[in-house]
């Protein structure tokens, strides 16, 4: 049995995220190395502009390792100073002694804890992000072969649960995709220079960057051309992006970040509602990739329940909830807030979690997606002639008037619908539809496989659309 840290989270009451590559990507491990990389990369920042020895930067960054820190006692220190960049700095520092005493002196020379926690949670969701990504863009591209696959499998649409009008499974799975690609495109935006370091210093000011600089024998320089290029050192040496103003009390990257993964889990989440209710057993129109002991009930042994859209669809009743928090946490005071930035914390890593498990699992759904084209045509045809009776409206509206062709339409569907004969015979008995339309051509307006409007060619835009950008 594989031990486990007492009170840590292993993920058993979040399966959709357990045992998923974003996971180990924003663990509590993950966290503390992206803030060690942030002191590094400002250490190696200031010695690029001559502000600080480049052998103390070389120290810092090769003792900026997570595994010689001991990660229990830096969690119960935070406990001391409301954040564990505090207790971080200390035990960091005494580690950078063992490996150059001289270079411990340079270690977060002029920052503060917001700048490290920042700049740290910046490059946890840049990595955590580059997998959604990713997966994102596989789910895209399974749900197009869907698309093209299945262009013209006929099956009802259903609107407000009931049968609509006809329509196709590819102009679905094209719909599907859409959400999927339009998901990618906000979380690429972000990856493309959204993601910010932080650089302020205690207020916002920068004062304790530029008071160091100046204090250390470098050329006197303008204080704002070094606050600049420090910003953009620091900002190259982390591969994220510069920020306009210090964001201490500005928290749009955060609700940046919280408003893509809102939308990711929402695209991902309509997919697994729809798989649900396609696949139901009445229904059996889809069904999730077959896997040996998935799904299995603890009581009914026939059962194989829907576990992959399951867990896609809880990701999505609970990221859309923590986002909103996240947005709220926009209304902060002052130039530090006592109790908002700190509650940012576990709700963002949750977001990343839960929409990484998501989009990891959306991949083996869609990419595996069992398609039951022939149960979809028998349960268009449960419905049949009824489902294309709006063309027969808009047939008879140019002769008796679009209110007249609807009710009298209508009045004919509801015999048949209540007497189970077929529509079209009740239509061409009627005294004022069958004069107008005669047998042949009613048996063709009916006929759902012809009535499904501009599916295919919709189908066809976009997937050209997509193989063009």
């Amino acid at each position: 049995m594989t031990a486990h840290p007492a009170g840590a989270d292993a993920g058993l009451l979040s399966p959709v995220r357990a045992g998923t590559p974003v996971e180990r990507a924003v663990d509590d491990t993950a966290w503390l190395q992206a803030m060690l990389d942030a002191e590094a990369a400002l250490a190696r920042a200031q010695a690029g502009l001559g502000t600080l020895p480049a052998r103390a930067a070389a120290a810092i960054t090769r003792a900026a390792r997570a595994e010689r820190l001991d990660l229990r006692r830096l969690a119960v220190t935070a406990r001391e100073s409301a954040n564990p960049v505090v207790g971080l700095v200390r035990a960091f520092t005494a580690v950078v002694a063992e490996e150059d005493p001289d270079a411990a002196e340079y270690v977060h020379r002029g920052s503060t804890s917001q700048d490290v926690f920042d700049t740290g949670a910046m490059l946890v969701c840049d990595r955590a992000l580059r997998l959604v990504h990713a997966d994102l863009l596989r789910t895209a591209a399974a749900l197009d072969r869907l698309a093209a696959r299945h262009r013209d499998t006929l099956m009802a649409g259903r609107t407000l649960t009931l049968h609509a009008v006809p329509t196709t499974f590819g102009l679905k799975a094209a719909g599907w995709g859409l959400l999927v690609r339009e998901a990618a495109d906000r979380v690429g935006r972000l990856l493309d220079g959204r993601l910010p370091v932080s650089l302020g210093g205690a207020a916002g000011t920068l004062a304790g960057y530029l008071q160091y600089s100046a204090g250390d024998g470098a050329p006197a320089t303008d204080p704002a051309a070094y606050a600049a290029a420090l910003s953009e050192a620091f900002a190259a040496e982390t591969g994220l992006a510069t920020a306009p103003l210090p964001w201490h009390a500005l928290r749009s990257p955060v609700a940046d970040v919280a408003a893509a993964l809102a939308f990711v889990t929402g695209a991902l989440g309509k997919i697994a509602v729809d798989v649900q209710s396609m696949g139901r057993t009445e229904v059996g129109e889809v069904a999730e990739p077959p896997v040996a002991g998935r799904g299995a009930s603890s009581a009914m042994p026939h059962k194989r329940n829907p576990v992959l859209a399951t867990l896609i669809r809880s990701a999505s009743l609970q990221v859309p909830a923590l986002a909103g928090a996240l947005t709220q946490c926009l209304v902060t005071e002052d130039e530090r807030s006592g109790g908002v930035w700190h509650a940012e914390w576990l709700l963002l890593r949750e977001c990343l979690r839960l929409a990484g498990g998501a989009s990891h699992t959306a991949v083996e759904l869609c990419e595996g997606l069992v398609v039951h084209g022939e149960r979809m045509r028998a349960n268009a045809a449960a419905s049949g002639a009824l489902m294309s009776s709006e063309r027969v409206v808009a047939v008879l509206a140019p002769e008796l008037g679009r209110a007249t062709a609807g009710r009298l339409v209508s009045e004919a569907a509801g015999t048949a619908a209540r007497t189970g004969r077929p529509l079209a015979g009740v239509l061409a008995e009627h005294p004022r539809i069958g004069p107008l339309l005669g047998a042949g051509e009613l048996a063709e307006l009916l006929d759902p496989a012809l009535y499904t409007g501009a599916a295919a060619s919709l189908v066809d835009h976009a997937l050209e659309r997509h193989r063009t950008t």
